[in-house]
This record gives C-alpha cells, sequence and structure tokens, in this order.
C-alpha cells in the first residue's frame, strides 16, 4: 500500500468515526452540540476527500474547543486515539517533504502498536486478569447491556480464563506482526474480531470504527519495513 493510499484510507474511516461520534451528541447541551455539528460538517469533505490539508487543521482546532468543553478527553480510548488521528494527518499533509510524511505516519502506526503492547502489558501484571477473574467480575457485575446468556459465561470460569490470556497474548504479541505482511493481516483480524466482540457483548461501539482507521498505517508501515529489508 503506497503513503498516499494508506493516508486516503485514514482519512475516510477516521471520518466515519467522527462522525459516529458526533452523531451521538446532537441532542447534547447547547456548546456540546456546536461543536459536534462542527465535527460532523467536517467529516463530509474529510469522508469525500476534499481539501483534506485544511479539513484536518479545522478538526484539530475543532479538537481543541472539545477538549476545553470537557477538560480532556472524556470517553477515553476513543477520544485519545482520535487525537492522536487528526494530529498525526495533521502532521502529514502538513510536512515540509516525503521524509517527515513518512515520519509522521509512521508515527501513527508506531502508537497504535505500542497502545496494543501497553494494554496487554497492563493486563500481564494484573493477577486478577492472569486468573481470569477479571472477566468474571465483568461478566457479573458490569453495568453494560449484557445480555444473560452472556453473564452465564461466568460460570465456565475454565473459557474465561482462556480468553483472558487470548487477549493478553494477543496484545503483548502485536508488535510482532510487523515481521510479514501475513503475519499482520492475521493479527489485525484478530484485533479487529476482539473490537467486534466488545461492541455486540458491552456497546462499545466507538472503538470499531476509530481503531480501523490506525490500520492503514500499521500495513503501510509494515510493506516500508519489508522495502527497506529487502535486496
Amino acid at each position: 500500500m503506497s503513503l498516499d493510499d494508506a493516508i486516503r484510507l485514514t482519512e475516510i474511516l477516521l471520518a466515519v468515526a467522527l462522525i459516529q461520534q458526533s452523531l451521538e451528541h446532537v441532542f447534547g447541551l447547547p456548546n456540546e452540540r456546536r461543536q459536534y455539528l462542527i465535527r460532523l460538517a467536517l467529516s463530509i469533505p474529510l469522508l469525500l476527500g476534499v481539501q483534506t490539508p485544511w479539513v484536518c487543521v479545522a478538526l484539530f482546532i475543532n479538537m481543541l474547543f472539545i477538549l476545553r468543553r470537557f477538560q480532556g478527553p472524556y470517553n477515553g480510548g476513543s477520544d485519545l486515539l482520535s487525537m492522536l488521528l487528526i494530529m498525526c494527518l495533521c502532521a502529514a499533509h502538513l510536512s515540509p517533504n516525503e521524509t517527515w510524511r513518512e515520519y509522521a505516519f509512521g508515527y501513527l502506526a508506531l502508537q497504535a502498536i505500542f497502545s496494543y503492547f501497553k494494554s496487554g502489558w497492563s493486563k500481564m501484571v494484573n493477577p486478577d486478569w492472569r486468573s481470569g477473574q477479571a472477566l468474571q467480575d465483568v461478566f457479573s457485575f458490569s453495568v453494560y447491556p449484557i445480555s444473560e446468556a452472556t453473564r452465564g459465561w461466568v460460570q465456565w470460569p475454565r473459557l474465561l480464563f482462556a480468553m483472558s490470556w487470548a487477549v493478553i497474548l494477543l496484545e503483548l504479541l502485536f508488535p510482532l506482526a510487523l515481521l510479514s505482511s501475513t503475519a499482520l493481516l492475521a493479527a489485525l483480524a484478530l484485533a479487529m474480531s476482539f473490537h467486534l466482540a466488545n461492541f455486540v457483548m458491552f456497546g462499545f461501539n466507538r472503538f470499531v470504527w476509530v481503531w480501523a482507521a490506525t490500520y492503514p498505517s500499521l500495513i503501510w508501515l509494515q510493506g516500508r519495513l519489508d522495502l527497506l529489508g529487502g535486496p
């Protein structure tokens, strides 16, 4: 995947993520609604590829107003990742030359990899995650809209133990996916399955599109590393 194609695909996926986020706020408080209506309006040209460098700059300014409104990224990881995507796209578009453009977009990929690894490490050092107790607590006491059938999984501690370690190993080993295109595609498929499962079981809908928006940078970076390591 070329750098231009990867950036364009990132813009499209980010636009979808921002549209989704914005629609959640269109009936919010006036100052909140205004900023998200602006974000919604800016997401349309980003999706269509119209004047994307300046749209990204406008989204960056809009992001600052939203941060001021909520005194920080109020929705945690998905907001932080949205901020990272907007800033890296701005940097890529405004870079003085192709080398710095690659640095800016490569930084996005490295941060995505580190986010997976850091999440896995935080689980690895937590005894409740290692034992499967953390997932048992999630399914037993979670306030999220989990079905009764899914809550019944708490009766299967070995299953939850296996699920815990599957998530830990996927996140910890994710950086190794850059070793080959096949490994990366497999890792991305597993990671997206994980995000989709969280959406289906817990309603974590924001993570699906915003994480998918980082994947073109990973595919581009892996291809770039292959070129550097080639004959």
